[in-house]
């Protein structure tokens, strides 16, 4: 005769605190969020390149693609910088709504940060390459100039080469739509 397992309750008791404590600590992180996005945080600097000329590039050439150039961002027209790299996750969550943008004609400029080239050619190879001109910055230094937190970073230049938007993290359908296609229509308006 088979014998009954008494269930115990209280083994359920540390299961429950952690998520507990993972959901409270998964809230505050969102909110902080939230609040950085509305210019609230005041732990959160602001990136000094808004409304400036864009900083240069100085990028070596990747692969056979087409080299991302100082030039590129004085041309008249809407366009997009977007610091990137292989091994970064939200990189590869961002890439379908950056292929999205390119599809729909926004010029889109590369700037692999800190890459493997080959892993780099990869990534575009398997994901697809949205950028009109794309270049490695191998050791951080244009990184540097352009005030870069991490990667995914994406900035929305003017048809002057103003910096209008820096957006820090994977650019998600919501952060599209609520951010940076607002930043564009504002930029066709200069």
């Amino acid at each position: 005769m088979a014998e009954k397992v008494k269930f115990n309750y209280l083994m359920l008791v540390p299961v429950i605190v952690v998520a507990a404590i993972l959901g409270a600590m998964g809230a505050q992180m969102f909110e902080k969020h939230r609040r950085a996005l509305a210019g609230l945080d005041p732990d959160v600097l602001p990136s000094v390149q808004v409304g400036l000329p864009a900083p240069g590039v100085a990028l070596t050439a990747l692969g056979g693609k087409p080299i991302f150039e100082d030039g590129a961002l004085q041309v008249d027209g809407v366009k997009l910088v977007n610091y990137w790299a292989s091994w970064c996750a939200p990189c590869r969550a961002e890439h379908p709504n950056l292929e999205q943008l390119a599809d729909e004609g926004i010029p889109i400029f590369g700037i692999n940060y800190k890459d493997n080239p080959d892993h780099a050619l990869g990534f575009l190879e398997e994901l697809g390459d949205p950028y009109i001109a794309v270049g490695a910055d191998p050791n951080g230094r244009t990184a540097l100039d352009w005030g870069l937190y991490g990667v995914p970073e994406t900035y929305v230049i003017d048809g002057e080469g103003r910096v209008l938007l820096r957006f820090a993290g994977p650019v998600t359908q919501r952060v599209l739509e609520s951010t940076i296609r607002p930043a564009i229509e504002a930029a066709r308006e200069n």
